[in-house]
């Protein structure tokens, strides 16, 4: 039910415009479809300090696409369209609209409103035949190739043209957070358990709609290789050779670009051996890695780890569920431990790494989910940290009676926490304000009881029957929310990384 068209948001002048500023960057970086209608001051006030006064269309430039105040009641109609047509067209993003106050009175003769049809959808783009042609050349022959899935393969919905390609010539594959799913996570072909392994030793990689930004490293060395050859297919000509030089540019629909691939292997009959000393290389990496998280997972001490949970979590959650995931080490770990089958299922963070944004998604997808795919359930996997940025939002989700499942993963702070004895040891230090590190949080914090305040269901647990049962619970009422404050231990963290710089955050 993903319509690729603009989401519309009213906010009120000054400090409510403010307020939406960080939603409008968080669009344009993620690249999605906003549009922001905002009140303002009348324009017959302008510099005499009127209520809530705020240079908003200035202040807007620089988060949105588009950002502009229409001249007259006769052109709104006219800068509606472009501003629609603006968010969709091209790299998607976020667009303001500034009504001043004194409009809402005004009256003009009908006659000369300026109407216009609504835009047409986004023309498709295709790349060149000759860099469809080179791209082809230098993959067919590279020694340890590799396919980087982007989210703006999900947004142009790929999946289907995505998934041939991938069987049709044998490629390992790699989704990036918000791609997972375009191909699912279970497919043989997904490295996504080798993920370092294979970034640091690819000879050729295939950019499917992901940027080298910090998500990935860039795609400089250490994390690839010197003389790695990159092809990169974007929409957005401007993102073409950013950070590296490619091998090869195809600028288009990811879609239509990944359909001309796929015209061009089936003339040329290319299939990536399975017996490559690649391909082994991988699949041992991998298997060494789902081995040691499988063996973190089944740790039977107490308190839990991360690893438990979201073991627990992922055999009991429904497939085909909307996962929305926030947090540091919590959205990291579920990142790997918590699959995707479908595409645009999961909502994270994101390319800004925005915290504070996970019940929000999760409001807003089981709003959409309930008119257009009864049943379907959202499940809103939270770190404490990130919950506490926008926890009262369980009012919302009360209030209009949203089936969704929030699962807190208690660790008492962010990263680490101390546990109720080594807080209360500190404590015996000096004040708190100076003694209490400042990335811990209250120990045994029951965020549980919030949902239950508002009248949704709420759980604590601490052991894996517990998490078990209260889990099986919050599936089987598909009418009431429920919350699982699930506490884990303070120190748990992921497992040790080959590479310990650039981790943190390491969507």
């Amino acid at each position: 039910f993903f319509s690729s068209r603009p989401g519309v948001c009213l906010v009120v002048s000054g400090p409510g415009f403010l307020h939406a500023l960080g939603g409008m960057a968080n669009a344009t970086i993620n690249c999605w479809p906003l549009i922001v209608i905002g009140g303002s001051s009348d324009r017959n006030q302008e510099t005499m300090g009127a209520f809530q006064e705020f240079p908003q269309v200035e202040a807007g430039r620089l988060y949105n696409k588009l950002s502009v105040r229409p001249s007259s009641l006769e052109v709104i109609p006219a800068v509606i369209e472009k501003a629609v047509r603006t968010s969709i067209y091209g790299r998607p993003g976020s667009c303001y609209i500034d009504i001043p106050g004194d409009f809402v009175n005004l009256q003009v003769n009908k006659s000369s409103v300026k109407y216009v049809k609504c835009c047409l959808p986004p023309p498709i783009s295709m790349a060149e035949h000759t860099a469809v042609s080179k791209a082809a050349s230098i993959l067919a022959l590279s020694k340890q190739p590799l396919l980087i899935i982007g989210k703006g393969a999900a947004y142009s919905h790929a999946e289907n043209n995505i998934r041939k390609l991938v069987d049709l010539c044998g490629l390992p594959f790699l989704p990036t957070p918000m791609a997972k799913g375009v191909v699912p996570d279970n497919h043989p072909n997904c490295v996504a358990a080798a993920r370092s392994t294979a970034l640091q030793h690819a000879d050729v990689i295939i950019l499917l709609g992901a940027r080298l930004n910090w998500i990935l490293h860039f795609g400089l060395p250490p994390r690839f290789r010197q003389d790695v050859k990159v092809i990169q297919i974007d929409v957005c000509a401007e993102e073409l050779g950013n950070n590296i030089r490619p091998a090869a540019i195809l600028l288009g629909d990811i879609n239509a670009v990944t359909k001309q691939l796929l015209e061009e292997f089936s003339k040329r009959s290319f299939k990536y051996p399975s017996n490559s000393e690649w391909w082994k290389r991988l699949k041992v990496k991998i298997q060494n890695n789902e081995e040691r998280s499988k063996g973190l997972a089944l740790q039977k001490s107490l308190p839990m780890n991360y690893y438990t949970v979201f073991h627990h979590i992922r055999e009991l959650i429904p497939k085909d569920c909307i996962l929305v995931s926030e947090g540091a080490n919590t959205m990291d770990i579920g990142r790997t431990m918590l699959p995707n089958y479908y595409p645009r299922q999961r909502l994270d963070a994101g390319t800004f790494g925005t915290m504070g944004v996970g019940l929000g998604f999760a409001i807003a997808a089981a709003m959409v989910a309930k008119d257009r795919a009864p049943g379907k359930r959202v499940v809103c996997v939270e770190g404490d940290s990130a919950f506490g940025f926008s926890g009262m939002e369980v009012e919302t989700i009360c209030r209009y009676n949203l089936p969704i499942l929030i699962i807190v993963v208690n660790n008492n702070g962010i990263y680490t926490g101390l546990d109720s004895n080594s807080w209360k040891e500190v404590l015996k230090l000096d004040n708190p304000a100076t003694c209490i590190p400042p990335v811990s949080l209250l120990p045994n914090s029951h965020y549980e009881e919030m949902m239950s305040a508002f009248g949704g269901k709420g759980y604590f647990v601490k052991t894996p029957e517990e998490l078990q049962n209260a889990l099986k619970a919050s599936m089987t009422d598909k009418q009431t929310p429920s919350l699982i404050n699930v506490s884990i231990d303070p120190q748990s963290e992921r497992k040790k990384q080959e590479f310990p710089w650039l981790t943190r955050s390491n969507l």
